[in-house]
C-alpha cells in the first residue's frame, strides 16, 4: 500500500492493519467453533441419529447451494436417493464427505 495515501482514522496505518488482522483472526476462530451439527435437526423418534436428510437440510449442513449439491450428485460425490418425488441423502455419505474435506 502506498504510504502517501491519507487515512482519516485516529491511529497509525500499522495500528489499523494490526486491528484488522486481529478482527479477522477472531472472526475465523468463531467460525471454526460453530458446529455444523447445530444447523440441522438430528433427532428422529426411534433412532439414535437421523439416517436420511432432505436436500435442503444437506445444503444447510454443508453450507452449499442446491446447484452445488446437484453437481456433486452428477459427479458422484454424494449419492442421491429418490423416494417418489423427493431426493434424500444418507447420513453415512454426508459424514464421509465431511471427513474427506
Amino acid at each position: 500500500m502506498d504510504n502517501k495515501t491519507p487515512f482519516l482514522i485516529p491511529m497509525s496505518q500499522e495500528e489499523l492493519w494490526e486491528k484488522m488482522r486481529q478482527l479477522i483472526r477472531t472472526e475465523l476462530a468463531d467460525m471454526k467453533k460453530e458446529k455444523l451439527y447445530d444447523r440441522v435437526e438430528f433427532s428422529v423418534t426411534g433412532f439414535t441419529q437421523k439416517p436420511i436428510f432432505k436436500s435442503e437440510e444437506v445444503c444447510k449442513l454443508l453450507q452449499v447451494s442446491r446447484q452445488t449439491l446437484h453437481q456433486w450428485a452428477k459427479e458422484g460425490v454424494l449419492k442421491p436417493y429418490k423416494i417418489k418425488s423427493r431426493v434424500f441423502y444418507l447420513w453415512a455419505d454426508i459424514e464421509g464427505l465431511i471427513k474427506n474435506e
